[in-house]
């Protein structure tokens, strides 16, 4: 059988993500979220049980991270941006399995990184949106697609609603006691592509990932009856940056 991490972009050298906290400190991080939210998760069965998925999920909270790595049916290695990753906050991120990404420039060990969990069959979290914001998933990176085509894992939608209460900035907790949904929609299954991809693949698989994901956010906030907290206030955008990934160099 053909070691899957030989293929490219190849995965074979590069260092797992930790997944020991990741696994262990779940129920603990669970029961201290809940002391001050009430998290509610919501279609667990769209997850499949084996084998490697790929969460997408929409960004509006600060907290939208961390409720994934450990609310999530399985734990997943969730993209984290570089700047996270700084002192004892980014020692315990590096440790709990979370991936550093430079949300600016293509990474390739980030990219790399996904690969190797996916290819083990572990689950990888990411927001296509690329940063905080409205939620409603205009703006729309290609980083989701591509991991899908290379890989060929599925795609779980994942909308958060009551991380961040409207008008309130990027970095904003929402009131103890708010409930929080999380709302795992039906998987989007993209056929992994032979090395190399185009960039016309890559965005063609997007743009079909982005109107799944549209549909299942629509389903969220029908079934939950709750709406999205709206834009950031005008003072406290965050930076769109640009997480396209590609082929480009890969070994």
């Amino acid at each position: 059988m053909t070691d899957p991490h030989l293929e490219r972009p190849r995965s074979d050298r590069v260092k797992r993500a930790p997944r020991f906290l990741l696994h262990t400190l779940r129920p603990l991080a669970r029961w201290v979220i809940r002391r001050r939210y009430d998290v509610q998760v919501h279609g667990a069965a769209h997850v499949p049980a084996t084998g490697p998925v790929i969460f997408a999920s929409n960004h509006v909270g600060v907290i939208d991270g961390p409720l994934l790595a450990i609310f999530a049916p399985r734990p997943a290695h969730v993209l984290t941006k570089v700047e996270m990753f700084r002192g004892f906050l980014g020692r315990f991120l590096w440790a709990s399995g979370q991936v550093p990404l430079d949300r600016f420039h293509t990474d390739p060990r980030a990219v790399k990184t996904c690969l190797k969990a996916l290819r083990d069959g572990r689950v990888v979290g990411i927001y296509p949106e690329g940063s905080r914001g409205a939620g409603d998933l205009e703006r729309f990176h290609r980083g989701a697609a591509y991991l899908a085509l290379v890989s060929g894992a599925p795609v779980v939608p994942v909308t958060t609603l009551g991380s961040r209460e409207p008008g309130g900035t990027s970095g904003s907790l929402p009131k103890r006691g708010a409930v929080v949904d999380m709302v795992f929609g039906e998987a989007y299954r993209i056929d992994a592509e032979p090395w190399p991809r185009t960039r016309e693949q890559v965005e063609k698989a997007s743009l079909l990932l982005r109107e799944h994901m549209l549909v299942q956010l629509d389903r969220a906030r029908a079934s939950t009856g709750r709406e999205l907290p709206g834009p950031l206030p005008p003072t406290d955008v965050d930076p769109d940056p640009d997480t396209g990934v590609t082929d480009e160099g890969a070994p």
